[in-house]
């Protein structure tokens, strides 16, 4: 019967490798469907295999968990066959994962754990050991466990460490700075496990750094991380060249020759395996020789196992998948086209402060098809709500979701700053629309869709609405970072009212945050800050109060932000501020430099504002030729905007962005 047997395995992949799912699943499940009776073991195999396809290839994750459950029931009646023991704890904890029963999943890895601790069959039950730590780990964080989760790293970094392997090591290092890093510690601490991930990946052999790319990729995109949120973008946007260079390099095909299924040699370990079986029966062996043939059992066994997985079609590692360490820690950190995806969301976010608008647009496109794609093969489309998914498709689906408002909110921000206002719009209508659809999966989106709402309203003077907006988003910030920034451009708002009840509430907004902006405020939020409350002292006749703030709040923009519209406008603030000062010479060339900028980006608001300053300073300097050049100049550029402005609140969907959110 195991002739039979193994010819249907033989079969399976032969469809397997042709591509014919349907067919390799029938011929296994005749094995398990057979009036006659298989070994445990064959039939166990088969269903974990069975399993394995259905996971890897089709979206039946409840039919995967079915044969599972069977395999376990039948892996009790056998005593040993632990690798078979740990993988069916593995794929049941992934079933349980989809399916969204977070509760069975730690069930299942614990007795995994706990299996693998007692088994005492030396590396292979601390490999399983570490890939049921990770595991685990993985589960606590979901739960925002995140001591629970850093206590099983640090299990699994001292198995990783017992096996004197750095690679598994760095498995464990990169994913305790990931939990870091979602709890925001002392930068000191990240930097501290940003070095020892450093350290371990150049321990790692040469030969094996290639296999392990996905464990460079994983670090490297939470190093771009912490250097974004710590606004260091040129760091930033030179480890994101380099991240995009390896990608591409991972693209060409792998020089290294990569191991074949051996008949022969799977022919001897079966004997070898028979004959330790033969001996084991035999009654009266010595302690001692029972002992190290049972030894010499486990060994050929994970032998025998470890050669029958050659018989699977050959994975391209290096095309398909950025697995972060050896089986059975082979699974990526997110699939490999959401690390593309990434990166060219975090090219975006570097170079749009700089005003690379044409480079942005070209990522954010190339960004925008991947992640379509990849939702429309899990069944996520906009015609589609989330009631009618199954809570595998959300699992899988949430970060293709995530990837997606983050591009569209980019190419949003970019069309606002380049008074493309329609087509702000059709981007704000899709946020909008994804969210309405999605609520529960897209649940953290909301506070940055009402951000960008107040956006949109103040850049079409809708400053009521805007304010409106931005005290929605904060009112859903879950920071206080987050939470200040929206307060700050309310405030901006209602400093744009221009009247004594709307300044008095921009002060009230305002004045708080400055207070303590030092204790918990980063670079960018105080850049917002210094740029509100020196308009505001200006307004309140203190000038040179206003200007120390606004110059600081410059130095800052210009030397950690690189915030190119932020900077124009700060010189727009300060030229006023001059001319007021009576500095005419001073005023003339902060603002021909705002100017600069402001054309570089085609922003054509704040090119309005600094020729209607100047043509103003030159009416007071008595030069009415330049006071008229500017003055027709100024006279063209509003009237594009004024055009840019009616067609956008042409459309039929002006009214209800404006409106969105602010009836509850």
């Amino acid at each position: 019967m195991e002739t039979i047997a193994e010819g249907l395995w033989e079969l399976a992949e032969e469809h397997e490798k042709g591509g014919c799912i349907a067919q390799a699943v029938k011929c296994l499940e005749a094995i398990c469907q057979s009036q006659v009776s298989f070994l445990p073991v064959v039939e166990v195999k088969t269903r974990l295999r069975i399993a394995t396809l259905l996971l890897e290839h089709t979206d039946n994750v409840t039919y995967a968990k079915a044969h599972l459950e069977r395999a376990q029931l039948l892996l009790k009646q056998i005593p040993t066959f632990f690798e078979l023991k740990f993988r069916a704890y593995s794929l049941l904890s992934r079933c349980y994962q989809l399916v969204g029963t977070i509760g069975a999943v730690k069930q299942t890895l614990k007795k995994g754990l706990e299996l693998s601790t007692n088994a005492g069959i030396g590396d292979s039950g601390r490999l399983w050991g570490c890939n049921f730590n990770l595991q685990l780990a993985k589960a606590l964080t979901t739960e925002n466990d995140y001591a629970g989760a850093l206590r099983m790293l640090d299990n699994g970094s001292r198995l990783a460490a017992a096996m004197n392997q750095p690679q598994l090591e760095m498995v464990f290092a990169t994913a305790r700075l990931h939990v870091q890093l979602m709890q925001w510690e002392e930068p000191t601490t990240i930097d501290q496990s940003l070095a020892f991930c450093d350290r371990l990946f150049d321990r790692i052999p040469q030969n094996l750094k290639r296999s392990h790319a996905g464990l460079h990729v994983y670090k490297e995109l939470l190093y771009i991380f912490y250097l974004l949120r710590a606004c260091e973008y040129k760091e930033a946007q030179d480890r994101t060249t380099d991240l995009d260079a390896t990608l591409r390099e991972l693209e060409q095909p792998a020089p290294v020759q990569q191991p074949v299924f051996d008949p022969v040699v799977h022919r001897e370990l079966k004997n070898q395996l028979q004959w330790v079986v033969t001996e084991l029966q035999r009654p009266g062996a010595p302690p001692q020789r029972a002992a190290d043939l049972r030894y010499h059992y486990v060994l050929i066994q994970q032998q025998l196992l470890q050669h029958e997985q050659l018989m699977r079609p050959a994975t391209q590692m290096d095309s398909k998948k950025l697995p972060l360490g050896p089986a059975p820690l082979d699974e990526e950190w997110i699939p490999k086209a959401a690390v593309l995806v990434l990166v060219d969301l975090m090219a975006v976010i570097c170079s749009r402060p700089k005003g690379m608008f044409k480079d942005c647009t070209s990522r954010i496109i190339s960004g925008l098809e991947r992640v379509n794609g990849e939702l429309e093969k899990l069944g996520i489309t906009r015609k589609v709500a989330e009631g009618d998914l199954q809570h595998w498709a959300m699992w899988t689906g949430g970060v293709y979701l995530l990837l997606l408002m983050q591009l569209l909110e980019n190419k949003a921000v970019i069309n606002l700053t380049e008074a493309d206002y329609v087509e702000a719009q059709k981007s704000l209508v899709q946020l909008v629309e994804w969210k309405r659809r999605y609520p529960t999966m897209l649940q953290g989106c909301e506070s940055n869709i009402q951000l960008l709402l107040g956006h949109y309203a103040q850049s079409l003077g809708c400053f009521r609405e805007s304010a409106h907006h931005f005290m929605q988003a904060s009112k859903m910030a879950d920071c206080e970072g987050l939470r200040a920034m929206c307060q700050v451009n309310a405030a901006v708002s209602y400093i744009c009212l221009d009247d004594p009840d709307s300044s008095s509430h921009a002060l009230d907004l305002v004045a708080p945050v400055y207070r303590n902006m030092d204790t918990y405020l980063g670079a960018r939020e105080k850049t917002l800050v210094l740029f509100a409350s020196g308009i505001l002292q200006r307004k309140q006749h203190n000038p040179q109060e206003a200007r120390t703030r606004l110059a600081t709040g410059l130095k800052i923009t210009h030397k950690q932000l690189g915030n190119h519209q932020l900077v124009s406008q700060y010189l727009t603030v300060l030229g006023s501020l001059a001319i007021a000062m009576h500095d005419t010479t001073q005023a003339r060339d902060i603002l021909k430099s705002s100017f600069t900028l402001a054309k570089s980006l085609h922003d054509i608001p704040t090119q309005v504002t600094v020729l209607s300053e100047l043509k103003a300073m030159f009416r007071n300097a008595e030069e009415a030729g330049k006071e008229a050049e500017h003055a027709e100049a100024e006279g063209k550029k509003l009237e594009e905007l004024h055009r840019r402005i009616s067609e956008a609140q042409a459309t039929p969907y002006h009214t209800a962005l404006l409106q969105y959110g602010l009836c509850r």
